[in-house]
């Protein structure tokens, strides 16, 4: 076999390789760019601003968007153990008022998961959106283990009808992504800021916390807002409005 042909049947190799992989390379076509003009940029940060007092106790209509946005319903069942996001309910032990509000992914500036990562396939975009590359994932769960906020999960059963810009697979881990897909499509908001708005709440906000003049940007220099476990200095995407203590 001479070395052209076996350069050739290489090639081909992996292009049927790529080409059964599906959905997953959509993934990384998105978090990796496929030419300088669509790459993520430094000059921006995308974040959410999420005010627990417009937070309204017993609404998932962040949840349920962002599970059917991203294909994480479970076949046939409401619910699913993906910790793509989730509502907890706080209380203050010494008067008793609660306080509800969602926690997903705090996509930090300094993310434990990458950190920890055997094979790199945690990594932050330029943009500061923290994703896993699903062709590179080996579900070692070291990116959970490291997660102060319990953001991350193992898929133990086979999913159906999935998103082609959303890839999950059995054996790999997932975290909300920040609605990659529709940032780089340049919708403005994600699933759980855009049904919170349906719902009339308006406790999420989305936006590029770099841009002085965005509104996230202006509600953080107007109003203090809180990072959960501000105390491991991972400067969170994520800032919180509103919450007790």
């Amino acid at each position: 076999m001479s070395l052209n042909r076996r350069d050739f049947l290489g090639l081909a190799g992996g292009a049927a390789a790529v080409a059964a992989l599906g959905p997953g390379l959509r993934l990384i076509e998105l978090a990796r760019a496929r030419s300088p003009e669509e790459a993520a940029s430094s000059l921006q940060r995308w974040g959410l601003l999420i005010d627990a007092n417009q937070c309204a106790d017993g609404c998932t209509a962040c949840v349920d968007a962002c599970f059917t946005e991203n294909g994480v319903w479970g076949h046939g069942r409401p619910r699913t153990d993906a910790q793509w996001i989730r509502k907890l309910t706080v209380t203050d032990e010494q008067t008793g008022h609660t306080q509800a509000f969602p926690i997903m992914c705090q996509h930090c500036e300094f993310p434990p998961c990458v950190d920890v990562c055997p094979t790199g396939a945690s990594f932050r975009r330029a943009d500061g959106i923290v994703l896993v590359n699903k062709h590179t994932c080996i579900g070692c769960r070291y990116c959970m283990m490291a997660c102060p906020y319990k953001a991350r999960s193992l898929i133990h059963e086979e999913t159906h009808d999935q998103k082609a810009y959303a890839p999950r697979g059995i054996g790999t881990v997932e975290s909300c992504t920040l609605c990659v897909h529709k940032v780089d499509r340049g919708d403005g908001i994600t699933a759980c800021a855009e049904a919170c708005l349906r719902a009339g709440h308006q406790a999420i906000l989305f936006g590029d916390l770099k841009d002085p003049d965005s509104e996230i940007s202006k509600r953080l220099v107007a109003q203090p807002s809180k990072q959960i476990r501000a105390d491991l200095n991972l400067n969170t995407g994520v800032r919180y409005q509103g919450l007790l203590g």
